[in-house]
């Protein structure tokens, strides 16, 4: 029969087996020490003790005066005997050099050879060593005796080792005693801690309380942009590093323990993170960001709280972007080896039917047409970035049939542009306003109306003939202006303030950033972006950067600009 599993002991009854085998180890190894150093010390005190008496007894003027008498046990024999009682030792043994004893406590004994080493005590040292004599094993000092600085004599005195040994064990009860009530004050210490352990704990065992850490740290770990954990208070329990930036607070900042209203966020961002259903992938804007907003209930019987994820949906548009971009100029460059493959057999035709003079002003008529814009651009912005932004949109605009001109009053001189304006901004903002532009340009040419929610069309909006996008690019010094008008339906009044909205588009669901992004970059680098109707019908976008010394813009009134766009 299969025995029913046994749920492992609580953390609590583990720490508590191990901290009393832990209590119990130190008592122990704390009496053992005490044993070991107090036999030492015994052993170190009864060493000083006979020590002091054999030096005492050899320094003696009587003991030299009976040594030079015929009989010198006769004298030395009683004066040895009140020595060792006095002094509580085991034996006083003189001796002459020859190691013969004039003193033993058994009279008997008189008159033997002494047992045990004189060698260094003969070299005129005193030395202690632990020998087994007559009384058995025994700690004895070996001193010469002097007379006139000769040495007449050895003096013996000595403890057995029995004797120090008693007195260790007469010490041994009262270690005992205060060894076991060390035990027990420590175990019953232990006992009231791990009680309120138990409690703090719930019963749990190591392994789940391991396991709960581990799920705990995973889910940490395992978002890879922000986290955010709320209490039921709407507090802030939890944040991480990414967390932080892309909500836009300072690393020196405390957040945890304040409220989401406390953090000065936009308020479409503040009503989500406060929300108490779930929220997945909605997109918001802060001062510095659009980022895509997941939020979820933590429930357990009541509220607990909310979890919150947040991605930053600006890198991902800048990808997205990046991709696009890669994928229309391998259009573009696919369609232009098709064109140039017919031109040139075109050329290498009327050469073959003797039209030399044709196919040299057919060549140079396509030259002429190819390097016309190129010519144009690099002659008015000399700014590197700009330049091939506006060659690659023209290229991609080319190939949808969109004209891409360049205003005549468009210039940017080398070095106009200052270091503190980011390059890449001035690419989301130029490149999502041409984008828009040649798209409502293609759509007007073809009579194609978007759907979804968005513009209502303008009245007499668009253009006939071919489609056209004209950018204005110019730095006078002060500020840059990038302006971009197109022939398209154009955008009708009761749609412009909406235009830059998170998610407007008139293309569906899925779109509808670009502008949003353009506006956020002009604001984050202290501009202002317009939006009214072009020469030509169509809708004409207007950006004006500041180019000399700009706010940082991340203080309050960043913030309170984001909130406006957001609005």
């Amino acid at each position: 029969m299969r025995l029913p599993r046994t749920r492992p002991r609580s953390l609590a009854g583990q720490l508590f087996a191990m901290q009393v085998v832990l209590i119990a180890a130190v008592v122990a190894g704390c009496a053992v020490f005490a044993y070991v150093s107090g036999s030492a010390q015994a052993e170190e005190t009864a060493t000083r003790q006979v020590r002091a008496a054999a030096v005492a007894v050899a320094d003696s003027p009587s003991v030299r005066e009976a040594i030079r008498t015929p009989d010198p046990s006769a004298v030395l024999q009683p004066y040895a005997e009140q020595v060792r009682a006095d002094t509580g030792i085991a034996f006083v043994t003189i001796m002459d050099t020859g190691r013969k004893r004039w003193t033993h406590p058994d009279a008997s004994l008189i008159g033997d050879t002494f047992l045990g080493h004189t060698e260094e005590a003969l070299r005129g040292e005193t030395f202690t060593e632990t020998y087994t004599g007559t009384l058995g094993p025994s700690i004895r000092v070996v001193t010469p005796i002097r007379d006139d600085g000769r040495i007449v004599g050895l003096v013996s005195a000595g403890i057995t080792v029995e004797r120090v040994s008693s007195q260790v064990r007469e010490q041994l009860g009262a270690l005992a005693l205060a060894a076991g009530g060390a035990l027990a004050a420590g175990g019953i210490g232990t006992y009231v801690i791990n009680a309120r352990l138990r409690r703090h704990t719930h019963g749990m065992n190591a392994a789940e309380l391991s396991r709960l850490h581990d799920y705990h740290q995973a889910t940490l770990h395992a978002v890879r942009e922000g986290l955010l954990m709320l209490d039921g208070r709407r507090r802030i329990a939890l944040i991480n590093d990414a967390g932080r930036e892309l909500l836009g607070l300072a690393p020196e900042a405390e957040a945890v323990g304040r409220t989401v209203d406390e953090l000065d966020l936009p308020a479409p961002l503040t009503g989500a993170l406060l929300a108490s259903d779930v929220r997945v992938d909605e997109l918001h804007l802060t001062a510095e960001r659009v980022i895509v907003v997941n939020t979820r209930p933590v429930v357990g019987g009541e509220r607990r709280g909310t979890v919150v994820t947040l991605r930053d949906h600006t890198e991902l548009q800048a990808l997205t972007g990046e991709l696009d971009s890669e994928r229309g100029f391998t259009q573009a460059l696919r369609s232009q080896a098709h064109e140039a493959a017919n031109r040139l057999h075109t050329v290498v035709s009327l050469i073959e039917l003797g039209r030399v003079e044709e196919a040299v002003d057919f060549a140079t008529a396509e030259l002429e047409l190819a390097q016309a814009l190129t010519d144009r651009v690099v002659g008015a912005v000399e700014e590197p970035v700009l330049a091939a932004l506006l060659l690659g949109k023209a290229a991609q605009a080319n190939e949808r049939g969109v004209e891409l001109e360049l205003a005549e009053d468009s210039l940017i001189d080398d070095g106009a542009l200052p270091d503190t304006l980011p390059q890449r901004d001035l690419v989301t903002i130029l490149g999502n306003l041409i984008d828009n532009a040649v798209e409502a340009a293609f759509e007007g040419a073809e009579g194609v109306r978007g759907s979804g929610p968005g513009p209502v069309p303008r009245p007499g909006g668009g253009a006939a003939g071919r489609a056209r996008v004209t950018v204005t690019a110019l730095a006078d010094g002060r500020e840059l202006l990038l302006r971009v008008a197109d022939t398209g339906a154009g955008i009708g009044p009761e749609a412009a303030d909406e235009v830059f909205r998170r998610g407007w588009s008139t293309h569906g669901a899925g779109r509808g950033l670009g502008l949003a992004l353009v506006r956020q970059a002009a604001h984050r680098n202290g501009g202002t972006v317009e939006l009214d109707e072009g020469p030509e019908g169509g809708a004409r976008f207007t950006v004006r950067l500041p180019l000399g010394d700009r706010t940082a813009p991340w203080g309050r009134a960043a913030r309170a600009t984001a909130k406006e766009v957001t609005a």
